[in-house]
């Protein structure tokens, strides 16, 4: 059995070859990444019948993923989430960045990583198949200082976990924080997720004013709509009065993940009671970025006649605070020149 496969998926605008990249293991789940963003075109998965249906939202054709607002399936940078008013300073260097969400930077700008080519190969591993994609990001991108090296390492493991590794290396003082925005599904796409289950281990939230910009307040979940430490379906209180929920139109919220250090620890649990279908989160980062797909239009089209509506979708992007360069009280952003980057998200899948 083929584990690993390359073809040839589109071409940009300027001429630019984009290849599409099949990974499969040895109990046939499948994923499918392109060099552009280096997004995830699809995941497909198991039901409780042993049924694979493809479990992420996404697009047809690299024409539409062009013309897509919403980072479906892409990887995000140099900054995922917001930096509020585009600007930060280091060493009392002011940098102004590129604004794309009102007066804010967002998901590192209107040219992020998401609409980056990166170049993909594979590498081998262990206990499964793997795809490593490498970007170089220049010095004054998007306004972020340093030439910044890049590294992600998608593996499908054996034990039907997606596991991505990101490294990257700078040569000059910056900020980085990684993540991944692929939009889940566990039914398959028929239908939304608002009757999915979910478990975060966060006995706090990161509270936010207007434009989705922390306050620097991390506020306790007991008795608000962001408690998940006994798993609940995730429409069970999405649209009550809350203030929170009413600034963003539903979850949009980074959750503070019970954990002290930088070890790989399971972070959330997500449940299809219908298909059986479960997939645990775990990361090394202190927050997951919980968005319940409130923004979601179904334009373009969604992949295979599945429509991109409105909480079609949810994700759960495992990333550093919003706005850290500009809250002291945060885990830190900062990368150095003598230090190594590094971060680890495993998405595993079983049944029950």
């Amino acid at each position: 059995m083929e584990s690993f496969r390359k073809e040839h998926y589109g071409n940009l605008p300027d001429g630019t070859e984009i290849s599409q990249f099949r990974l499969k293991n040895d109990n046939g789940m499948k994923i499918k990444v392109i060099e552009y963003g280096g997004i995830i075109t699809e995941l497909m998965a198991p039901d409780k019948n042993g049924i694979f249906e493809d479990v992420v939202l996404g697009h047809d054709s690299l024409e539409d993923y062009l013309e897509s607002n919403y980072y479906l399936g892409a990887l995000i940078g140099r900054y995922g989430n917001r930096i509020s008013n585009a600007k930060f300073s280091l060493d009392d260097t002011e940098y102004q960045l590129h604004t794309n969400d009102g007066s804010n930077s967002l998901h590192g700008g209107d040219t992020g990583f998401h609409t980056r080519v990166w170049k993909g190969e594979e590498v081998s591993v262990v206990n499964g198949t793997a795809l490593k994609l490498s970007y170089l990001s220049s010095d004054d991108d998007e306004g972020f200082p340093g030439n910044l090296t890049i590294e992600v390492i998608y593996t499908l493991t054996n034990n039907n976990a997606l596991v991505i590794d990101y490294t990257a290396t700078t040569d000059k003082k910056t900020i980085v924080n990684l993540t991944q925005h692929s939009y889940f599904n566990l039914s398959g796409m028929k239908r939304d997720v608002l009757d999915h289950e979910l478990f975060v281990n966060a006995d706090r939230y990161v509270e936010i004013s207007e434009g989705a910009i922390p306050t620097g307040k991390l506020v306790a979940v007991k008795d608000t709509p962001f408690d998940f430490k006994l798993a609940k379906v995730i429409g069970a209180e999405i649209d009550t009065n809350d203030p929170q929920l009413k600034l963003t139109g539903g979850y949009d919220h980074t959750l503070v993940l019970n954990k002290a250090g930088h070890e790989l620890d399971v972070a959330a649990k997500l449940s299809d009671p219908t298909s059986g279908r479960v997939m645990e989160v775990l990361t090394t980062e202190p927050g997951i970025q919980f968005y319940s797909g409130n923004a979601l239009e179904n334009k373009p089209q969604g992949k295979s006649g599945f429509p991109n509506n409105r909480r079609m979708g949810l994700c759960l992007e495992c990333q550093h605070f919003p706005d850290s360069p500009n809250q002291p009280s945060f885990p830190s952003v900062v990368l150095n020149i003598d230090e190594k980057y590094r971060s680890t998200t495993v998405y595993r899948f079983s049944m029950e």
